[in-house]
């Protein structure tokens, strides 16, 4: 059969069987239920054998069948009690999205005596459906101008349920200047946005609100969206300016061009309304404007034509500043500018015969420039002096009158300054004397007298371990004060750790970018770390090189998972505890012990508990893995509650491993049995663990002890003197593990390991140092620690 032609023959099938119904004289009846939707599963719909007439022995034996056209059926029949149940859960919206009645038509056939009776079951809708909208957030654009009683249509929310649960209700958060009118359309409401207050753009641009609808079910839903009201500036302010009146003194030498004021007025709108523009009234002296104008945008007054004190001894502007705003505001501000009479005849500076550039080896007594100063003034006004600004590697030389030579005074380094701005100033006698100066700059040529430098003398790379073949690791980087050729530099890698296997075989260096590449993946658990050299070498004749020392560390990857235990097992079996019923809060079931081959926090583990829903019994310890009772038993507790315990370490991402638990309640003590509990017990009740614990607290002890009494004597025999000369040296770690040793004047520092669980230390100030060290490691996967004692004692800095 085609899926064409399919309901077509279910469509016959069913005419055909009704049709043998009638003419095999079956009886059809109907009955009707109603339930609630989301009901659990096995809740009774009725009684279908009473509702039949019928005995539990006469419905066995009658065939009673249920059927419907749903998937999956919803609904069975316990042939036992005759009740009619649950088998499947209901959700109303899904069944009947957008319907005021919903129900599910069945039928129960049964075959002695013939009969099929017809069932409805009416599903009622529960408050399971908060309501919601379509957006989060809904956006208003309103004018500052707006009138009062301006209304808003908001958005509708939408509720699943129907009914009384549907919307009832919305609600505005509190505001001053909104509120809501809400209006019944049928089966819906709808909110509008009513102005209650009017707006002002300068006090409050934005206004955040919150709408929120309720429903009508018990216990109360609801759901919220937000609403921002942007208000659209209208212009209602006019430009001022800071002050009034502006009081300028310009010399009468002033050049054209010169700014001598800017103006500043604001406006509060924004926008256009806010975008201010300058300009000058044609008022006061008449040729004010011709000597004078304003740039429109920046408000700059600036000097237009010569201004001469015998002319003019002052000048009055009117400065106007106008918005853009369709209907333009303008405020206004006067500027007096008075007229000082000077020198108005400044010497004039050339420059000729400018010898750049020069080379930094260049002698002393070298000329550079030529200078000649001139001066349009007259008498004692047209005499000049000439010198040189500030300290530099020249020196001004008088040849003849007013010509003058530029030579070199002292050592240059283009390192240290690759050009030099020279000043010449030049001043004439007057009363008061005007003075003009010059600018020349004097560039200086390279040698190649410096070697590549890098920024440290070493570099620490950190490398995650597994990274790719052929990424790059790091990029050294060389500096050549020198330019050009002299700075051009080549990087190489040199072999020059014997111990070490050979460096090219696991890098690469780019000579031209600095760039180190990995030539193979680094295992942590392998190798730590390693050194080597990159040398730098410039392009210069000859050419200067230099080294830096480069420390690569990998770093540990969390690539192993935790790993459970004995007596448990994680790989899919069950294991079991058993706890008696009259087991207190906090009564100890089990213990969960686990352990990660990674380091640092990527072994740090923690221990979660997952149990059946609705019971709330256990708990367990996150660092422990203690697992036990919360409270008390209760005759509804389960016998048996299957746990499953989660351990998962630190890293990123985080791995884990699981473990499940059986705990059987039992009603006697004498019936506990575990397999913690009943693990074997070895003869030797203490463990290895414990002595190497001892000794080494025992070994430390006495070592303390000796060099306090070997430091007490050494110090009895000198004086307070021969101690003041020395500081305490410190031994510190260094993030690749390596030691250092130094001195440091009352500095104190923790010895440490980042392999390590844990490390103590004891110091010392000076004149003597002792650290003692005390590591406890775990080996591997096991669940095994060995003790290291490290003890470090220095007597007036020397390390022993």
């Amino acid at each position: 059969v085609s899926p064409e032609t399919l309901p077509l023959q279910w469509d016959n099938i069913w005419s055909l069987f009704f049709s043998l119904l009638c003419l095999c004289e079956w009886s059809v009846a109907q009955i009707s239920y109603s339930i609630f939707e989301e009901v659990d599963k096995g809740a009774a719909v009725g009684n279908l054998a009473k509702d039949l007439n019928l005995s539990v022995q006469q419905l066995q034996s009658a065939g009673l069948q249920i059927t419907s056209g749903y998937k999956p059926p919803y609904f069975d029949i316990n042939l036992e009690s005759g009740v009619l149940f649950v088998s499947e859960r209901i959700d109303r919206e899904e069944l009947c999205p957008n319907t005021v009645k919903c129900s599910l038509n069945i039928e129960a056939i049964l075959s002695n005596p013939r009969s099929l009776h017809r069932i409805e079951v009416v599903i009622n809708d529960i408050n399971d459906n908060a309501p919601s909208f379509l957006e989060d957030i809904f956006t208003i654009d309103m004018s500052e101008s707006s009138y009062v009683g301006e209304r808003y249509p908001l958005p509708a929310a939408q509720d699943a349920d129907t009914g009384s649960n549907s919307v009832k209700s919305y609600k505005l958060s509190p505001n001053e200047h909104f509120s809501t009118d809400v209006s019944s359309g049928g089966d819906h409401l709808s909110a509008e946005l009513v102005l209650q207050k009017a707006l002002d753009r300068e006090k409050q641009s934005v206004i955040k609100l919150t709408l929120t609808a309720v429903d009508g079910g018990k216990p109360v839903r609801s759901g919220t969206m937000q609403i921002f009201v942007n208000v659209i500036d209208v212009n209602d302010n006019t430009p001022s300016f800071s002050k009034a009146l502006h009081k300028v003194i310009v010399s009468e030498s002033v050049p054209i061009g010169t700014t001598i004021l800017k103006l500043n007025a604001t406006d509060l709108d924004e926008g256009s309304n806010s975008d201010v523009r300058y300009s000058l009234l044609k008022r006061g002296n008449v040729d004010s404007p011709e000597k004078f104008i304003v740039i429109p945008e920046s408000g700059e007054i600036i000097v237009k034509g010569n201004l001469d004190y015998e002319e003019s001894t002052a000048y009055e502007l009117r400065v106007r500043a106008s918005d853009q705003g369709a209907s333009p505001r303008s405020g206004y501000s006067k500027v007096l500018l008075e007229i000082v009479d000077v020198n108005d005849n400044a010497p004039q500076i050339s420059v000729t015969s400018l010898m750049s550039p020069v080379k930094e080896n260049a002698e002393i007594g070298t000329v550079v420039a030529l200078v000649t100063v001139t001066d349009k003034d007259g008498g004692q006004n047209g005499l000049t002096t000439c010198k040189l600004k500030d300290s530099i590697p020249f020196k001004l030389k008088s040849n003849y009158r007013n010509y003058y030579s530029i030579v070199v005074n002292g050592q240059l380094d283009r390192e240290t300054l690759s050009q030099y701005s020279v000043t010449i100033i030049a001043t004439d006698e007057g009363s008061p004397p005007l003075s003009s100066s010059a600018v020349i700059t004097v560039h200086i040529s390279d040698v190649n007298d410096n070697a590549p430098s890098f920024p440290d003398g070493y570099i620490n790379i950190y490398v995650k371990e597994n990274s790719k073949v052929g990424d790059i690791i790091t990029k050294v980087t060389a500096c050549d004060a020198d330019t050009n050729e002299n700075a051009k530099l080549t990087y190489s890698l040199i072999e020059n750790y014997p111990n070490q296997f050979s460096i090219s075989t696991v890098l690469n260096i780019n000579s031209e970018t600095g760039d180190i590449i990995s030539l193979q993946s680094f295992n942590y658990e392998e190798l730590k770390m390693f050194h080597f050299k990159v040398q730098a070498t410039d392009s210069g004749v000859p050419p200067l090189s230099s080294n830096v020392t480069v420390n690569v560390l990998i770093l540990d990857e969390n690539d192993n998972s935790p790993t459970i235990l004995a007596p448990y097992s994680e790989h899919g079996s069950v294991n079991s505890e058993s706890i008696p019923y009259s087991a207190e809060a906090g009564y100890f079931v089990a213990k969960i012990r686990a352990v990660d081959a990674d380091s640092g926090y990527n072994a740090l583990l923690s221990y979660h508990l997952s149990e059946p829903k609705g019971n709330n019994l256990f708990r367990i310890g996150t660092s422990t893995g203690e697992i036990r009772t919360k409270r008390r038993m209760s005759d509804n507790d389960l016998k048996t509650h299957p746990l499953v315990v989660l351990v998962s370490d630190n890293g990123e991402p985080s791995l884990s491993a699981t473990v499940s638990i059986d705990v059987v309640v039992v009603e006697s003590t004498a019936e506990i049995q575990t397999q913690f509990r009943h693990m074997p017990v070895k003869e030797d009740s203490f463990s290895d663990l414990n002595l190497y614990l001892l000794i080494a607290i025992v070994s430390v002890s006495v070592i303390f002890l000796l060099s306090l009494i070997t430091l007490i004597a050494v110090r009895c025999h000198r004086t307070d003197g021969t101690f003041s000369r020395y500081s305490a040296p410190m031994i510190t770690t260094h993030p690749d593990g390596s030691w250092s040793y130094s001195k440091a004047t009352q500095q104190y520092d923790v010895c440490f390991s980042s392999d390590t669980l844990k490390s103590d230390v004891v110091v010392f100030p000076a004149p003597y140092y002792i650290c003692i060290y005390i590591c406890r490691e775990r080996a591997s996967r096991l669940p095994r620690f060995k003790i290291r004692i490290i003890i470090f004692v220095s007597v007036n800095n020397e390390l022993l």
